[in-house]
């Protein structure tokens, strides 16, 4: 059984990645094609257009509300937004991962003057999101085709700092494993400004919990965990703020916020550093990767 056949399995329990699935009945597909990477599916269903990368019903990467386009859907997109609470303003920021472009929209209604650099694998999501969720990168957004981890190199090389990482790269089963490993954070941290602010969007519940949180905090230390649905890993390079400084910020956010429809408040109590793994997890590496850690479980 191949090692990518393992990961499926060992994930295949965890539901949807960002909401439950619906029936398929109540889909109505309006964009199908098998790209490179992955089979993209566009369909309607209650007044969402949603983007998945399976054919199965569930696991919607990308939903927008057709009535109300700026509406955030998700609750993990709400969770990444709340890494401004960390640092409000940042002026270059990176996004590992493009989907329907929701988060980046975001953002740019946010922090029109920022810098934003955009890495998505496959061009034909980029095209997708275009075409059917509104996606159009403005002159402060600039988009790259290839993969996330070889961005991070030669950003690495070049001596690129940014000010906020978001960490949003999925396919059809989970995160790729070479954006997962101890050597990969390594480098993420390596363009992180000195005060600078991850946000990492992961599963809430998987048998990798435990090797996740432990590589993050084997790299970065003490972090918050904020979980709904999904879990969002938030950070600051310079060390956490503290309650009174996330509260400050997320008041200044208050109006901005709001016509996204997220009440930035909402989300405070969701910073929790509270270790809910086990710290004698194994620390995933290049070397030894999801694929060997699964393959090593008792089925």
């Amino acid at each position: 059984m191949s090692c990518t056949r393992l990961l499926v399995l060992a994930l295949a329990a965890l539901g949807a990645l960002a909401s439950a699935p619906r029936p398929a009945a109540a889909e109505q597909v309006i964009h199908s094609e098998k790209s490179l990477y992955r089979q993209i599916i566009v369909y309607e269903d209650e007044g969402l257009r949603c983007m998945r990368f399976t054919r199965q019903a569930g696991g919607r990467q990308s939903c927008i509300d057709l009535k109300q386009p700026q509406r955030i859907v998700f609750p993990y997109v709400k969770m990444m937004l709340a890494a401004l609470y960390l640092a409000p303003q940042p002026r270059r920021v990176l996004v590992i991962g493009v989907g329907g472009g929701t988060l980046i929209g975001a953002l740019q209604r946010l922090l029109p003057d920022a810098q934003v650099d955009a890495v998505e694998i496959d061009p034909a999501v980029v095209r997708v999101a275009r075409d059917y969720f509104g996606f159009v990168p403005s002159r402060h957004v600039a988009v790259g085709e290839e993969d996330g981890r070889v961005f991070v190199k030669r950003a690495l090389r070049a001596g690129r700092r940014y000010d906020l990482v978001m960490l949003d790269a999925f396919d059809h089963e989970y995160i790729p494993e070479h954006l997962l490993t101890r050597e990969f954070l390594e480098e993420v941290k390596g363009v992180m400004a000195g005060d600078g602010v991850l946000a990492a969007n992961t599963f809430s519940s998987s048998r990798l919990y435990d090797h996740e949180s432990a590589t993050y905090r084997a790299v970065f230390g003490p972090y918050f965990n904020l979980k709904r649905a999904n879990r969002v890993v938030l950070l600051r390079k310079g060390g956490l703020p503290d309650a009174a400084t996330l509260a400050r910020n997320a008041a200044a956010l208050r109006a901005p916020l709001a016509v996204l429809g997220m009440d930035a408040e909402e989300w405070l109590p969701a910073f929790s550093t509270a270790v809910d793994w086990r710290t004698d997890a194994r620390v995933l590496t290049d070397a030894y990767s999801p694929s060997n850690l699964l393959n090593a479980m008792p089925r």
